[in-house]
């Protein structure tokens, strides 16, 4: 369903919901480490931080992953502490809708992605008449692949792609989740 959503979805341990003004300066401080380089949040996103997080409120309104990206928030249940983020963008070379998501090097390896990302993608596939969700991870972002190894998420394809805010072509693995 399109329109305006203020999300909320709710796990044992976190709370996803509609990302809001002031989010941004928490999600520029994780990436003063580098350690979000490779999803194109570098050291200085602070510094083009604020007109994202303008667009992501925006497109949130919009609600529509066929064409924006629709970032979330992703919060501790215990202390409601900014741990990250969890969404989808639109693909134009693809014309396929993938999931986006981070954590803050500090929350990582402790499930939280884990369940963040099993949490929207369960929602997604829900609220959406969408039948298919890919994920394009670089070879690079260890990490990332090795998490979606974890999940029900296919991997199809490595390749040389440039992604939208790549100055290069990168080796790439490609993801993709068909709704059950």
């Amino acid at each position: 369903m399109e329109g305006e959503t203020k999300l909320k979805i709710e796990t044992d341990r976190l709370v996803i919901r509609s990302i809001q003004y002031g989010d941004e300066k928490i999600f520029a401080g994780m990436a003063q480490d580098g350690s979000l380089e490779a999803i194109g949040f570098d050291c200085n996103c602070s510094e083009w931080i604020e007109d994202w997080i303008k667009e992501a409120v925006e497109y949130d309104k919009r609600n529509n992953p066929k064409k924006d990206y629709l970032a979330y928030t992703v919060c501790r249940k215990e202390d409601n502490k900014i741990i990250g983020s969890v969404g989808c963008s639109w693909y134009d070379d693809f014309e396929q809708t993938g999931v986006t998501y981070f954590l803050g090097n500090e929350y990582r390896g402790k499930g939280y992605a884990l369940e963040s990302l099993n949490a929207y993608i369960e929602y997604f596939f829900k609220q959406y008449p969408i039948n298919k969700i890919i994920a394009t991870i670089r070879e690079d972002n260890v990490n990332s692949w090795k998490l979606l190894d974890k999940t029900d998420f296919r991997l199809s394809e490595k390749k040389r792609w440039k992604d939208y805010d790549d100055p290069k072509e990168y080796m790439y693995r490609f993801y993709e989740l068909e709704k059950q």
